[in-house]
């Protein structure tokens, strides 16, 4: 009862409930809370921590950054229950929507512009982090016992899986919202003769694919691009057939901050147990990690299989 009644006393002030409202909707960070409610970053830091207290918001810290959100299990219910009965037409909510909105914009604006002004070089910025041939190696271990029918590359870049993977498979898709990156990855495909694979313009949060529609789903160095990696996976899992694998391939946390000011990079990395969690509520079996060791950058493959 005590740990109730705190969870709804920590609640009880307008700019708290707006920051539960904002953080169920998003993965924020503290300078995009104040950028949003127009309020000083002290005040806010104040009001997060009183939040996390009460364990209604996660705190999660990577590098310089942390990151909130709202928490799972019972004090996440009651968290959304408290937000379900706002007035979805109140002024106050809909202004913060709208900053979100712009906030999420700026990202997803200078994502882009970051893919558009390395298009050309993307390929050697990989190898900058670890070998792709020790990469791709990996990959063709895990999956030379699988058949595929139908394999979906999400964020394909220059269309590299594709020309890996592309003679194994009998229809493959990569999809990315970069035209640069679209362009290169045509003309690496029409130079390997890969009748079969294609690439279009998608977006990872709402693929244009019917659910259980692919055999093989991979996701390679972009889940750290993702504002929202859980509903990236889930989306993921979603057009995954039945009994067929999904590939995570991304780095494992580190603490190289320049990633994200020359790179764009939204996260350092990522830890088993992240990905375990986010398997599990998208109906996946996960599998054992497999890592590949570097300095200073280690990638691992994640793997889950379909229930």
């Amino acid at each position: 009862m005590e740990t109730f009644l705190a969870r709804l006393r920590a609640t009880a002030e307008p700019t708290r409930l707006r920051l539960l409202a904002l953080c169920a909707a998003a993965e924020l960070t503290v300078s995009e809370v104040t950028q949003i409610l127009n309020q000083s970053q002290p005040r806010v830091s104040r009001h997060l921590k009183l939040l996390c207290d009460a364990g209604l918001l996660n705190r999660s810290r990577e590098g310089t950054w942390a990151f909130y959100r709202l928490a799972q299990g019972e004090a996440g219910g009651l968290a959304r229950s408290l937000i379900a009965q706002i007035p979805p037409n109140d002024p106050v909510i809909l202004r913060d929507r709208s900053r979100l909105d712009a906030v999420k914009k700026q990202r997803a604006e200078a994502a882009a512009e970051y893919f558009r002004q390395n298009a050309g070089r993307w390929s050697e910025i990989r190898k900058l982090h670890v070998p792709e041939e020790q990469v791709e190696a990996a990959i063709l271990k895990l999956l030379q016992d699988t058949s595929i029918c139908d394999y979906l590359d999400i964020g394909t870049g220059t269309g590299r899986l594709l020309e890996l993977l592309g003679p194994r498979v009998k229809n493959a898709t990569g999809i990315d919202l970069s035209h640069e990156m679209l362009n290169m990855a045509r003309t690496a495909l029409e130079k390997s003769a890969l009748e079969n694979c294609q690439v279009r313009l998608g977006d990872m949060y709402d693929l244009p694919f019917e659910a259980a529609s692919q055999d093989v789903v991979t996701l390679h160095q972009v889940l750290h691009y993702a504002d929202d990696p859980a509903s990236v996976i889930a989306e993921a899992a979603r057009v995954t057939r039945q009994g067929g694998r999904l590939i995570v391939i991304d780095f494992a946390p580190h603490e190289e901050e320049g990633l994200r000011q020359d790179h764009a990079h939204r996260r350092l990395g990522f830890g088993d147990e992240d990905l375990a969690t986010w398997f599990k509520q998208a109906a996946m079996q996960a599998n054992a990690p497999v890592t590949l060791t570097g300095d200073p950058l280690s990638v691992v493959l994640w793997s889950g299989t379909k229930s």
